[in-house]
């Protein structure tokens, strides 16, 4: 398999990649029985580190790096940067080849967060964007799915925000509405934040754009992390109030859910809490 490894060079390291597909797992090693790390959605760019034949590792915007399918990323100028473009805002938002719902099945059901630039916004049509997509084809999406407003929200806001999210699935390396781990889902309501926090939970708990919250003043908004000990963290979830905190984890019911603080299970595993000043 070393003879697949291509050398890297500058160029490489330089290129830039745009996912075309809604989700992307990305794999520790260039392998599809490897181990899934993170994810990068749709519209998503990235840099790309090195290429093996069938795959890219690519690095995303958080730092984080890991293998995909080649197939899943295009080799694009950056994608959804500047000039006009949206952000979808409902969980998942369904793509159109034409401003219908009824004549075809829709071409991409995108997650939350996906990004698509605008190629025409006809003001009278209450209802519909057309968009480009990164292979260039042309869709519609519904005016109610997307959102232009990129503005970071309060800590109010996001906390209720939280919510909407309570009962999608609980999944490994997940990073979409398709599914979320717990550090994916913490790290997600953060950029709703404008704050870009780092992919791992024990990457999160040791973070220097974060401050220690003690236990007894813990207040709404706080992130949680839980572990054996400081050094071994694996579990993040974002501080409600009263003991209740919200997380995507796969105790007992492996969705995103409202846990307490003084459970008998997640008590003993409370290892720090941190909080964004």
């Amino acid at each position: 398999m070393l003879c697949l490894l291509l050398a890297v060079s500058a160029s490489v390291h330089s290129a830039n990649v745009v996912i075309n597909v809604p989700v992307a797992s990305m794999y520790s090693r260039a392998s599809a029985n490897a181990d899934v790390v993170s994810q990068a959605i749709y519209g998503a760019n990235a840099g790309v580190l090195a290429r093996r034949t069938g795959w890219l590792r690519i690095r995303t915007a958080d730092g984080y790096a890991g293998w995909i399918v080649a197939a899943q990323a295009l080799r694009h100028a950056p994608y959804a940067q500047t000039g006009t473009f949206v952000q979808v805002e409902s969980l998942f938002a369904n793509l159109y080849r034409e401003a219908d719902v009824t004549k075809h099945r829709p071409l991409l059901t995108l997650p939350f967060e996906a990004r698509l630039e605008v190629l025409v916004d006809r003001r009278d049509d209450l209802r519909w964007l057309q968009v480009r997509l990164s292979s260039g084809r042309k869709a519609w999406v519904q005016r109610g799915d997307v959102s232009a407003d990129l503005n970071p929200r309060s800590l109010a806001e996001v906390l209720q925000f939280s919510r909407r999210f309570l009962g999608l699935p609980y999944l490994w390396g997940g990073a979409s509405t398709y599914g979320y781990d717990c550090s994916g889902f913490t790290q997600m309501l953060l950029r709703r934040r404008g704050v870009l926090l780092p992919r791992d939970a024990g990457q999160q708990a040791a973070w220097s754009g974060a401050v220690a919250a003690p236990k007894d003043k813990l207040q709404p908004g706080d992130l949680l992390y839980f572990g054996d000990s400081p050094d071994k963290i694996t579990h993040t979830g974002m501080y409600l109030g009263n003991e209740e905190f919200i997380d995507a984890t796969p105790w007992q019911h492996p969705v995103v859910q409202i846990d307490r603080l003084d459970d008998a299970h997640w008590a003993p595993l409370f290892v720090a809490a941190r909080r964004i000043p």
